[in-house]
């Protein structure tokens, strides 16, 4: 049975409607007329029912598809793109998810867990990257990651100012909790709390996740609903491509999706789209569904269009070249400078042998920053709206209403304008002051636009952290 308020995750997550879903896009693939109709529903931007997102998914060409896309990401986001670091403080894990380096039958990986001390120094040298949101990563273990561990973990990174630095919002991606653990997370000041999904196909859930508390599907499923019950409003869903069909996976991600929103009034704050990668023990032929890069930029471009208020990450695992391609049709966010080891940031690269995955764009913050901003981007480190109690329900309401733009294109250039000036090289400073030049004037608000500009020569004498 598929009812999309159901508390039952096979319910709102039905393998059924999904197959349904898959038979009916089959039968229409060549409907020329049907798929004008729903590519003419997208282009009003206000988002597509699971089934109308699949077919485009599958069918028709990429120039209408990308055109609409390009043209949602440029309305709700402008040219604005996020920046933020993972943080690993431990690989400590009891489960044994197969794809994961980190699953306990691992015995080739060295187990770290980073003290307080530590923490301090992976911050600090986070900070001097320039980097003012992080999300911090463990594996599952309830002796070695409690969540007094986590919560003092947040505490100490919400306390380090070291010169001009500071992380300014902690993003959270730890294993299902249970509601009472999430409340403690929210009061603890928490951004958005992530949780993937990994696949949602029940039968290959099932035997990729053998044993330990992340093997019951239910449970791990249903933890967002607990994250939203806890009062956490800011949360991320998230699929691992590669695992099972990809459409399967799309249809049920945008499933999921649409349960937040029938269920609370909000759907997620942001989508993430990893493929799987390499990986120190994992082994790779129990993989059978990967994506090429061309399928991956038709999923980006038909979330933006299924989802146009929810921001879509991408990370390092994808090359530099795949990235702007997805930048291009719906990604928001992306990291940069990233290490997934745990330890990996002081001294960098002193914990290879602890990785969770192989990264694919190893390039520095700062050649992030210079890239984003020659190929016609803003490099953002805003984290405004989290920090004015513009989330959940608050931020959505904004963002369809258009008016989220006169509060983060400007943020936007202010936090450019500290990164510039703190920790940017010598070309990266002259470019991004040459496109902050041109960027103030499309401020068509005469008042924030005087309000940015006194703010901008406020950084340029030694304040920081205004916002709008």
């Amino acid at each position: 049975m598929y009812d999309v308020k159901s508390p039952n995750a096979r319910e709102f997550i039905s393998h059924e409607e999904i197959m349904a879903t898959l038979a009916w896009v089959q039968e229409n693939k060549n409907n020329s007329s049907l798929i004008g109709e729903i590519l003419e529903k997208a282009s009003e931007k206000k988002g597509l029912h699971h089934r109308e997102a699949a077919l485009l998914l599958t069918s028709g060409d990429n120039e209408k598809l990308f055109c609409i896309a390009r043209e949602i990401k440029r309305e709700f986001y402008g040219d604005r793109v996020v920046l933020f670091a993972p943080l690993y403080l431990s690989n400590y894990c009891v489960n044994g998810c197969v794809y994961c380096p980190f699953n306990a039958k691992n015995n080739e990986m060295p187990r770290k867990k980073l003290s307080q001390d530590e923490i301090r120094r992976e911050v600090t040298a986070l900070q001097d990257m320039g980097h003012k949101r992080l999300v911090i990563e463990t594996g599952e273990h309830p002796g070695q990651n409690p969540i007094e561990y986590v919560l003092e973990s947040i505490k100490t990174i919400y306390g380090i100012h070291h010169k001009n630095g500071a992380i300014r919002r902690v993003n959270v991606n730890v294993a299902a909790a249970t509601t009472e653990d999430y409340r403690k997370l929210k009061e603890a000041g928490i951004g958005t709390y992530l949780l993937f999904q990994e696949t949602y196909h029940e039968e290959t859930y099932n035997r990729i996740h053998p044993s330990g508390p992340k093997s019951c599907f239910a449970r791990h499923t249903e933890a967002i609903d607990r994250a939203m019950q806890g009062g956490i409003d800011d949360i991320g869903l998230g699929v691992l491509f590669g695992l099972a069909d990809c459409v399967y996976e799309f249809v049920a991600l945008l499933m999921h999706a649409e349960h937040l929103e029938a269920v609370y009034g909000v759907g997620p704050h942001t989508l993430s789209v990893p493929r799987i990668r390499r990986a120190q023990g994992v082994d790779e032929s129990n993989f059978t569904h990967g994506v090429d890069d061309d399928t991956f930029a038709r999923i980006v471009a038909c979330l933006r269009i299924s989802a146009p208020y929810t921001g879509i990450i991408i990370s390092t695992r994808e090359s530099g070249e795949c990235r702007k391609k997805v930048l291009d049709v719906g990604v928001s966010q992306i990291s940069g400078g990233s290490r997934t080891s745990v330890g990996g940031y002081d001294p960098p690269e002193t914990a290879e042998d602890t990785r969770q995955f192989e990264i694919s764009d190893n390039r520095s913050l700062d050649e992030i920053v210079n890239w984003l901003i020659n190929i016609g981007y803003i490099p953002s480190f805003c984290t405004a709206c989290y920090r004015e109690g513009r989330v959940g329900d608050r931020f959505m309401k904004l963002c369809k209403t258009g008016q989220i733009q006169n509060c983060c294109h400007p943020n936007a250039l202010l936090t450019l304008q500290e990164y510039l000036i703190d920790y940017a090289e010598s070309d990266t400073r002259a470019a991004g002051e040459r496109l902050i030049s041109r960027e103030i004037l499309k401020i068509t608000n005469e008042k924030t636009r005087t309000v940015t500009l006194e703010n901008l020569e406020k950084i340029k004498k030694g304040s920081r952290d205004f916002r709008i």
